[in-house]
């Protein structure tokens, strides 16, 4: 099945570059100039990837993120946007983007992240079976993407899930955050980013007891990160 992408960018000279570069890719592309019919498009089209704009006109990317994701659509969406202050991606994340791509940016970085997504989401489709692994307080079943804390259900962002497998499949090893950004992101190993460490006190907050003070999600310095049982 060939991929289907929707970018949501009012910049028309942007969302033309987008569209080229992302159909040689082989995806099919549609393309939505404003919040609201990004919106629709996502509801009626059923996309595999969205490519999103923050400041759009009729809704902004926030609204359309929070909208899609209340409305059960699981969708991964990338962040397309010049807003690159960390509080700025600490929001996108917590609303649910998968990824986080700052203007400017280079195509074949923005490829390489598309494709990571989307590798992500076919893993998804062909998981099956209910194996539970369990850490501390935490269980998590991979196939369904399922969490849980002491039995109560934990809302993990698709990108939280996976850096959460990418720990626990190193059986308490330590990965360094190159490592988990080409894991989880398909970046390549010179990207230097604060991803990861976000998406780790994400992590802490949702699952750890005291994130101050993590149990589980250990900080190796100057390394990376490990999961401790």
């Amino acid at each position: 099945m060939t991929p289907r992408i929707l970018v949501v960018e009012d910049n028309p000279d942007l969302a033309f570059g987008l569209r080229n570069n992302l159909e040689i890719e082989g995806h099919e592309v549609e393309v939505a100039d404003d919040g609201l019919k990004g919106l629709e498009r996502a509801r009626l089209w059923a996309p595999h990837l969205v490519l999103l704009d923050l400041m759009l006109p009729g809704m902004d990317g926030y609204r359309v993120l929070r909208s899609l994701r209340a409305e059960g659509i699981d969708t991964p969406v990338l962040i397309l946007t010049a807003r690159g202050e960390e509080s700025d991606k600490v929001m996108g994340f917590r609303h649910g983007a998968d990824d986080y791509v700052t203007k400017p940016f280079g195509v074949l970085e923005l490829l390489a992240r598309v494709e990571a997504l989307l590798r992500r989401a076919r893993r998804d489709e062909s998981a099956n079976g209910r194996v539970a692994e369990r850490f501390g307080e935490i269980t998590i079943e991979r196939a369904s993407r399922l969490v849980l804390r002491d039995g109560e259900t934990v809302n993990l962002a698709p990108l939280e899930f996976d850096l959460l497998l990418a720990l626990l499949d190193r059986r308490g090893a330590v990965a360094t955050r190159h490592d988990l950004l080409r894991e989880v992101w398909g970046h390549q190993a010179a990207v230097v980013s604060r991803t990861v460490d976000t998406h780790i006190l994400e992590l802490r907050k949702k699952l750890e007891r005291d994130p101050a003070r993590p149990r589980h999600i250990l900080t190796v310095r100057k390394t990376g990160y490990r999961l401790q049982a």
